[in-house]
């Protein structure tokens, strides 16, 4: 059982994470070590850094500078976050327990350019499988997506649906995964539907008929994990308060995954208050 579980390594998640420690909570951070700074070649507007610093540099001297404190690092895929008088958070291979989870992976910034997905937001087209698979009981449904976190929504919708179809949208589904569903590797045309989505049509014309599609490409996002634990979304951004607190007490958010400024300098603000924040629940 730890203090906290910080999911992200990004500069807000490895910030929240030393300001836990340096006040002795016992701290796990998990990652699957892709984190978007490091896909930046050179950052010039940050403070310290007179002659600028790559992305993956500043990256790296985060997860040292964590090490260094004893923090734990363990490099998985996070897949659900459950509670019940404590918070549960799933990965790929284990599952972890905490009194308090802080979310900073980032957020999505493109979503699967489909024609139809936006239409039927609501009306078919969901983006969690323990929110939703009720309204679909007995329905032939489908997943939208290839890795772990679309198996993951599988097995969640298996027991209730009818019946669940991998769309991989032309992409090789996730290696070393047993999986008792249809798989369709075909790439997407269209989800078409009068009021509500009723097919989804392939670009070699074929259709197939589905009630729901639940997007889960890629892996979970803090707004993917937040929404299916409860805690309010708004405009594609998790709802936290001046503690960085989302609706849900004791799940913290921090980062890009709150809106705003999409810049360094926001994440590491909002990093220490949240690190900071989580001792109020101790």
């Amino acid at each position: 059982m730890y203090d906290t579980i910080v999911v992200g390594s990004g500069p807000a998640g490895i910030t929240a994470a030393i300001y836990a420690k340096r006040r002795n909570l016992s701290v796990l951070i998990i990652s699957k070590n892709d984190s978007a700074l490091q896909k930046t070649d050179k950052i010039e507007n940050y403070y310290g850094f007179p002659n600028g610093i790559t992305g993956k540099e500043l990256y790296q001297n985060g997860l040292k500078q964590a090490k260094n404190l004893g923090i734990e690092l363990i490099e998985d895929e996070v897949v659900s976050i459950e509670f019940s008088n404590n918070f549960t958070v799933e990965t790929v291979n284990s599952e972890y327990e905490a009194k308090t989870v802080i979310l900073s992976t980032g957020t999505n910034r493109t979503t699967p350019n489909i024609t139809g997905i936006k239409e039927f937001e609501g009306k078919g087209v969901s983006y969690c499988a323990v929110c939703d698979a009720y309204f679909f009981k007995e329905k032939d449904v489908a997943v939208l997506g290839s890795g772990n976190y679309a198996i993951h929504e599988l097995e969640q919708l298996k027991p209730i649906v009818k019946s669940v179809t991998i769309l991989t949208n032309g992409n090789e589904i996730v290696e070393n995964r047993s999986i008792e569903a249809e798989v369709i590797e075909k790439p997407i045309k269209s989800f078409k539907g009068e009021n509500k989505i009723q097919e989804v049509e392939f670009e070699d014309n074929t259709k197939k008929q589905i009630s729901a599609v639940f997007i889960a490409q890629g892996t979970a996002s803090s707004k993917d994990l937040a929404r299916k634990i409860g805690a309010r979304i708004e405009e594609n951004h998790i709802i936290v308060n001046e503690n960085m607190e989302t609706t849900v007490p004791g799940l913290f958010a921090c980062g890009d995954c709150t809106g705003g400024l999409l810049q360094i300098s926001k994440a590491i603000y909002e990093g220490a208050i949240a690190g900071l924040s989580v001792l109020k629940e101790h």
